[in-house]
């Protein structure tokens, strides 16, 4: 009989299918490569030279876009280091709504610097030991280089000069048009306490046709689809808000009717009109004017109801009906019947528009300050009107963030510019080894001009030259001049190019924190992928034959 010797390791612990990596080779470089890959496909999105990318998901809808966290958010990324990646510009997106693609690329510039140190025989802790005291000292430089302050939310001037250089990163050469649009929709919903503005009050409807340039600003809210009934106009009127069908009220339990002859039968069906009449009479004595019906509306309660000429509108969208009740101050009924003073709503204006070839419904307020206010988007494809979406989205999301915190950096890596030389020169006075983390922390932050020069079509060494020659003299406005043909450099405070320092510091925290929990990493444990075997791939050449 043969002796059978146990085999050692963790291998034995665990079942059959397990993946073990360890070490630097194995998991640190490995996990840093993945990062990496992925800060290479979002870089060159960056800034208003930035690449569109073309996405096509599981559900094979393409998208074409430079936002980053569009892409990312669609791109499915499944390896753990890179997710985290992925975690960390969501979490950018949801706070600030701007600045995913700041996170995703510094981090993995950040990476890649920390796996130069890694190769010259530094320990992860001491790298990561160095980052976290480099980022603290990049707080402290952040605040002193505040050049301008948003003192006005309520001034149109001003939401303009603050939106454009967030929205001249996705629609370069739209920047002009939507700064306007976007200014004007915040200034209609503003509250008189600025800081407590609330992005879903600006809604944005997309309606194909046309151009960008017949993009409005309507106030109130606008849906894109036309009255039921042959009512399509009401003014002052008073709305009823159903959450239920407006329909001939079904019971819960089937039950038999026994008919004899024709005229039980006559009075059957009678009775129902009447019931149901008499339930459309009590709304219309009511002085409602406009029905909004969340769900649907039966043939016969719609008779009656442009018999006493009341307008009937359907809305599907939950969300859109709070929105709804919102704007008018109205509350949603869940029965059938006429509602009391205090359910109703009231708009100024309600009516059936054409806006291209779409029949909408507007509900505006002329009189008082709204509390919605809609941006109608035109353009000539699907893909064009999404990517005006997110940059509007973004453009909002500044101003949110800015009522709270309105303070300014220079754009145009200016800012990013200033904290490499700061923080060089803090690295060389610092003793021991946190200096060389210190000094690749800082030189990270070169990623943002350096690709912003690159996207552009210039020369990055020389650009970079000429910002830190303007730099060492003072001059910590001096951006990348992505519009000069040899290889200029801009004063970006004169020039109105503007990034909120809050969005800046939560981008630089996020990375940083990305980063290091990447770095702290030194082994990888994998379980077996649950489920059964996988349906067969079809082969590259079959594919293109079809």
């Amino acid at each position: 009989m043969a002796l059978k010797i146990p085999q050692i390791g963790l291998n034995t612990m665990l079942k059959d299918g397990y993946k073990h990596m360890q070490g630097l080779d194995e998991a640190v470089y490995r996990n840093i490569a993945a990062t990496r890959e992925l800060s290479q496909i979002t870089r060159t999105s960056l800034g208003p030279n930035g690449r569109n990318k073309m996405v096509i998901n599981h559900l094979e809808k393409l998208f074409v876009t430079n936002d980053a966290a569009t892409i990312i958010k669609e791109l499915e990324v499944i390896h753990p280091a890179a997710k985290l990646l992925v975690g960390a510009s969501q979490q950018q997106e949801a706070e600030m709504g701007d600045g995913t693609n700041f996170v995703v690329v510094f981090a993995g510039e950040l990476l890649q610097q920390a796996e130069y140190l890694l190769k010259m025989g530094l320990h992860p802790s001491e790298v990561i030991d160095g980052f976290e005291v480099a980022v603290k000292k990049s707080f402290e430089i952040l605040q002193t280089l505040s050049v301008h302050t948003l003192e006005n939310a309520h001034s149109k001037s001003d939401l303009v000069a603050l939106v454009k250089p967030a929205i001249a990163s996705k629609q370069y050469g739209y920047e002009d048009l939507l700064a306007e649009l976007v200014a004007s929709a915040a200034l209609e919903i503003m509250p008189k306490n600025a800081s407590q503005f609330n992005v879903d009050s600006v809604r944005v409807v997309k309606i194909m046709g046309g151009s960008i340039h017949d993009t409005a600003v309507v106030k109130g809210m606008v849906f894109g689809r036309e009255a039921e009934g042959i009512v399509t106009k009401a003014t002052n009127a008073k709305i009823a808000i159903f959450t239920c069908p407006i329909d001939v009220s079904l019971t819960e339990t089937k039950g038999t009717v026994l008919i004899h002859n024709a005229k039980e039968m006559l009075n059957f069906s009678k009775g129902e009109e009447s019931k149901l009449e008499e339930v459309v009479k009590q709304i219309a004595d009511a002085g409602v004017k406009v029905v909004v019906t969340g769900s649907g509306c039966g043939e016969l309660a719609l008779h009656f109801m442009n018999r006493y000429g009341i307008m009937v509108v359907k809305v599907l969208s939950k969300f859109d009906i709070r929105r709804l009740c919102k704007v008018v101050g109205a509350t949603a009924l869940t029965r059938m019947g006429a509602p009391t003073p205090e359910e109703m709503g009231f708009c100024e204006f309600v009516e059936s528009v054409e806006i291209g070839s779409d029949r909408c419904t507007v509900f505006r307020q002329d009189g008082e300050s709204t509390k919605t206010a809609t941006i109608v988007l035109r353009g000539g494809t699907t893909n064009a009107i999404d990517d005006l979406e997110r940059a509007i989205d973004d453009g909002v999301n500044v101003i949110k963030a800015a009522v709270k915190d309105g303070r300014l950096v220079p754009g145009a890596g200016a800012a990013e510019i200033e904290l490499a030389r700061q923080l060089t020169s803090f690295g060389e006075r610092t003793a021991g080894l946190n200096q060389y983390a210190i000094k690749k922390f800082a030189e990270a932050f070169e990623v943002i001009p350096r690709t912003l020069a690159e996207n552009a079509g210039l020369d990055s060494t020389e650009v970079l030259s000429r910002m830190y020659a303007s730099h060492h003299a003072n001059n910590i406005s001096t951006g990348v001049d992505v519009e000069g043909e040899d290889n200029s450099v801009l004063d970006a405070s004169k020039s109105g190019i503007y990034d909120l320092l809050v969005v800046k510091q939560m981008a630089i925290k996020l990375a940083t924190h990305a980063a290091c929990t990447i770095l702290s990493v030194d082994q990888i444990i994998m379980s077996k992928p649950a489920g059964g075997p996988k349906a067969p791939q079809q082969s590259k050449g079959e594919e293109m034959d079809d």
